[in-house]
């Protein structure tokens, strides 16, 4: 069975029909970390398509930095040469988190995640990660439209992080405000290098 419900005609089952023809997530490209300094998604380099679709996905697995106390963040380029990785964004950011041994727990709203109107990279979760061997980050970036020459290109981000004695689930949102075509997404720690980890690339076909 493929899960998909086709053309159904119940309308009061509960069941949702999927699109005509079906709808699918395909793989486009695959980034593994080594040290790197940053993993960068350029259209039309390398195999990369981030035009083609209208909804892209970036999942990340198991991403630990080199140096303790990091973050995962990325910016995106709309320019065809330089990619500057400066977009003008605005954000918001909120997170919860739970200590291993239950001493704390607390679901809050992060003033100093989000930005307003900024060019700066935009921190993917609310918690930093330490380089120990028990410490990475998984989750999944979505990326709506990137190719509208009419509309700002929305974002929304989940990000489990575990800093060695805590997990934090960190729901991130915002949009580009540009209305140029997004042409490359980077994505780096915000101090030193991404040790271990890898970044997939997903389009949506519907």
């Amino acid at each position: 069975m493929s899960g998909i419900i086709a053309q159904n005609t119940l309308d009061n089952s509960g069941l949702i029909k999927a699109p005509a023809g079906g709808g699918a997530w395909n793989f486009i490209k695959k980034l593994t970390a080594s040290g790197d300094s940053d993993l960068s998604f350029v259209d039309g380099a390398d195999d990369v398509d981030l035009s083609t679709y209208k909804e892209y996905i970036f999942t990340f697995n198991n991403i630990h930095p080199e140096t303790d106390g990091s973050f995962i963040s990325f910016n995106a380029s709309d320019d065809d040469s330089s990619h500057s990785y400066d977009v003008v964004k605005t954000t918001t950011l909120f997170r919860a988190y739970h200590f291993e041994n239950g001493s704390s727990a607390v679901l809050a709203y992060e003033t100093g995640r989000d930005l307003a109107e900024s060019t700066a990279f935009q921190l993917l979760h609310a918690e930093e990660i330490d380089n120990g061997n028990d410490s990475s980050a998984s989750g999944y970036l979505h990326l709506f439209n990137p190719s509208s020459e009419v509309f700002v290109k929305h974002f929304i981000c989940r990000m489990n992080s575990n800093g060695g004695t805590f997990t934090t689930d960190s729901h991130l949102a915002g949009y580009f405000n540009t209305t140029a075509d997004i042409t490359a997404i980077q994505f780096k720690m915000d101090q030193d290098a991404m040790d271990l980890g890898d970044i997939c690339l997903y389009g949506l076909t519907t």
